[in-house]
């Protein structure tokens, strides 16, 4: 079984925790929002006007 020689740095580990992070920010999963036309991350209530899926949940 494999096992590694040295254990990865801090720095190393957070660079490749980084980069999975930014991947998931890439302009392919960024959608205009419904109700104002801003642009918003899929699946969360917009910042801009506070709604989800045509509801009112965050007060702005």
């Amino acid at each position: 079984m494999a096992v590694p020689k040295r254990r990865t740095s801090r720095w190393r580990r957070n660079q490749r925790r980084a980069q999975a992070f930014f991947a998931r920010l890439k302009a392919s999963t960024i959608i205009k929002c419904p109700s104002c036309g801003e642009y918003m991350m899929p699946h969360r209530a917009c910042p801009y006007c506070g709604q989800y899926k045509e509801h009112q949940v965050i007060e702005v």
